[in-house]
């Protein structure tokens, strides 16, 4: 049985109460495949964290250990990035215990891009194993205009999120018996932010293109994992637009992913209270 979680910034949290969800169940993943903060949150898993030491370590972070702004945007235009590497890095190698991919307790999949041919990446179980985890991790969360690229065999390696936000046809290549997806990505349905955060109008403008993007090929790929009639529990917390570096809100977004992941067990476990986000396995 696969664990599936989608990149989403700070909404990753939610995927930390699914988890939970799953585990009070008695269900036990057998590989993650995962994308960009999904992925840190997977790897914290399989490293053999609980959940309260999960919930301990991401409640730590604050806002300056993943949004340190570049020094190179008095650069304006001709800015590498708006953000700093080492700030991102040094919060995973926090968050995660693991080094290396052989060190996991359950297999990881992770997805990264190559920026300059376009090529989705894997690393760990079924791709490149000989990567440090914490390159394969900030490699798969370097959002472009946000992060410089991750170094990966000495390709610039990008958002895993630019080809599969939501990584359901890399788990597809696993001939799993079922898949357990979290996706707290992008979506054409997001709920607005609460107040209008003073984000440039530039910025803002990258951030709905992303967002429409993603959201659509994660909806691709969910109609392309059904139309091939494998079981999927598909858990779906609360979407909220601009909300990738909202820190201070994970202990909302991990109650989210909890109460999220209850409702779609529940109609897992009784087929007929129905739901179009989940399926019942032959």
């Amino acid at each position: 049985m696969v664990v599936v979680l989608s990149g989403g910034g700070a909404k990753a949290a939610a995927h930390v109460g699914a988890l939970k969800a799953l585990d009070e169940r008695g269900i036990t993943p057998t590989q993650y495949v995962a994308t960009s903060m999904g992925a840190v949150i997977a790897a914290c898993f399989a490293s053999g964290l609980s959940y309260s030491a999960v919930l301990r370590r991401i409640t730590s972070i604050a806002k300056r250990d993943v949004a340190a702004i570049s020094p190179s945007v008095v650069l304006g235009l001709f800015a590498t990035s708006l953000l700093r590497a080492d700030p991102l890095r040094q919060t995973i190698e926090r968050l995660v215990p693991a080094r290396q991919f052989a060190e996991l307790e359950v297999p990881l999949t992770v997805t990264t891009v190559d920026a300059k041919s376009g090529e989705l990446l894997l690393l760990g179980t079924g791709g490149r194993t000989n990567v440090s985890l914490v390159d394969a991790l900030y490699a798969s969360c370097a959002l472009p205009l946000y992060y410089p690229p991750g170094r990966v065999d000495n390709r610039d390696c990008i958002d895993g999120g630019m080809r599969a936000v939501l990584p359901l046809d890399v788990a597809a290549k696993f001939d799993p018996d079922i898949a357990f997806a979290v996706d707290v990505g992008p979506s054409l349905r997001a709920e607005p932010p609460e107040r209008d955060s003073q984000i440039p109008a530039l910025v803002r403008a990258h951030g709905d293109a992303m967002r429409v993007l993603m959201a659509a090929q994660a909806e691709e790929a969910i109609a392309r994992w059904r139309s091939n009639k494998m079981p999927l529990v598909l858990i779906t917390p609360t979407h909220r637009q601009q909300a990738t570096f909202a820190v201070g809100s994970v202990v909302t977004y991990v109650e989210e992913g909890y109460r999220a992941a209850i409702r779609a067990l529940d109609r897992w476990v009784s087929p007929h209270a129905g739901g179009a986000d989940c399926q019942q396995p032959a």
